[in-house]
């Protein structure tokens, strides 16, 4: 069978085709003329192409320029032995994956040991019958052409490793950009109206969280406060929530409905806010305050989270029994008033500082927020703030929260 012939069958064969008709380069590399002609037209035969070389400085010219898939190099040869070849083959990363079959007179174990250990990947008798020859040069080719396809998937796996780490860096920057946006809209720490104290910790479970909260001015006799908590977590959440907060903007709620009246804001919130396809849904408290009066008004969907902490009364929590925002298009959310009195504080926070589990699994729990609370009612409304992430930390042996965890401090003056 000649070469054209062997290519046509190969063609034939495509992706399919068995190892016997791979066309292969192979380099001989033989210093004896006849035992080199003899089995280069041996391997002719078998429809390879063919380079001959007739010692180990000359192959590796070769072998440089031509880069064959197969070398079979004798052991005995003047200028470089095979198994000196087989080391400088080995060196060159070009050239290192190349599988090299020893050809050699040599049959003792010492011999063949000292063979591999130099480089060659198989051993072939001077004396093979031409079955062996053959066998051995497609197991060869064999392993050579998996050895290839292996480190081509290894180079993609690296090519696709090392975008996939660029596109992950390029997230993390996109991901920080939000968050310090997101950031940029919660209420600064300080004055937000006459006679009140605004302090505020927060910490998100993931770079851009979903829990968020609000507190402006309405006008100059009203000071709204809101705080919401998006079901599930990551990106989704947090846009949602970042909806959900433009949504809640002064100048959009007077907009939509003319006042931040909490029942009614609850009542267009829940309307425009459904359950969404994938089940996830918001809890969400919204309180006013009457500022000549001192009187706030609020109305829950389904959160739980707000406490009232005066300084020589009980805490009492401002909730009732009440469904999140869009499970019923016709819910009606009650309200409820009470007046604030000097030195009362009022902490809104997400269920994330007051679920943070400890190592059996037992959540820190509201009463245990409660309590921080009131045993700090006489020191500053930040630090007060900050003993109840202390403590949550603490209670869960990590610094980090499974959950979004807020807490915000409002303060009325003395």
């Amino acid at each position: 069978m000649n070469h054209d012939s062997t290519q046509r069958i190969a063609h034939s064969f495509g992706s399919s085709a068995p190892d016997c008709f791979m066309v292969a380069t192979i380099l001989l590399v033989e210093d004896e003329p006849v035992t080199r002609m003899s089995m280069a037209a041996r391997l002719k035969r078998l429809g390879h192409r063919v380079l001959e070389a007739g010692n180990g400085r000359e192959a590796l010219d070769v072998a440089g320029r031509e880069r064959p898939d197969l070398i079979i190099v004798d052991w005995m040869m003047p200028e470089m032995d095979g198994p000196t070849f087989c080391e400088m083959v080995r060196r060159d990363p070009a050239m290192k994956s190349i599988h090299i079959v020893l050809m050699t007179s040599h049959d003792q174990p010492a011999q063949i040991a000292e063979g591999l250990a130099r480089g060659a990947d198989d051993f072939l008798s001077k004396a093979a019958s031409k079955q062996e020859i053959t066998a051995r040069v497609l197991a060869g080719l064999r392993t050579g052409r998996l050895v290839r396809e292996l480190e081509t998937t290894g180079a993609q796996l690296e090519s696709s490793m090392l975008l996939l780490q660029t596109k992950q860096t390029e997230m993390e920057a996109d991901l920080q950009s939000a968050a310090a946006f997101v950031h940029s809209l919660l209420p600064p720490p300080g004055s937000p109206a006459p006679g009140f104290s605004l302090a505020w910790e927060y910490q998100p479970a993931l770079t851009l969280g979903g829990d968020l909260f609000g507190v402006a001015a309405i006008d100059a006799d009203h000071l709204g406060l809101y705080i919401l908590d998006a079901s599930g977590h990551g990106v989704a959440a947090a846009l949602r929530s970042a909806s959900l907060m433009t949504f809640l903007r002064v100048e959009n709620i007077l907009q939509l409905i003319g006042s931040y009246d909490p029942a009614t804001v609850l009542r267009e919130a829940n309307r425009q806010f459904p359950l969404s396809a994938e089940g996830e849904y918001f809890t969400l408290w919204v309180g006013q305050i009457h500022l000549p009066t001192r009187t706030l008004s609020y109305a829950s969907a389904g959160h739980h989270g707000v406490l009232l902490s005066p300084a020589e009364r009980p805490s009492r929590w401002l909730t009732r029994p009440s469904s999140p925002l869009g499970f019923d298009q016709a819910a009606v959310f009650a309200g409820d008033q009470i007046t604030l009195q000097p030195a009362d504080r009022l902490f809104l926070l997400s269920d994330g500082i007051y679920e943070a589990p400890s190592t059996t699994g037992e959540p820190w729990g509201r009463w245990r927020f409660q309590q921080a609370v009131e045993a700090q009612q006489h020191v500053p409304l930040a630090a007060t703030i900050a003993h109840c992430f202390t403590e949550a930390r603490r209670w869960q042996a990590q610094s980090d929260f499974l959950d979004d965890a807020a807490v915000v401090g409002l303060e009325l003056s003395v």
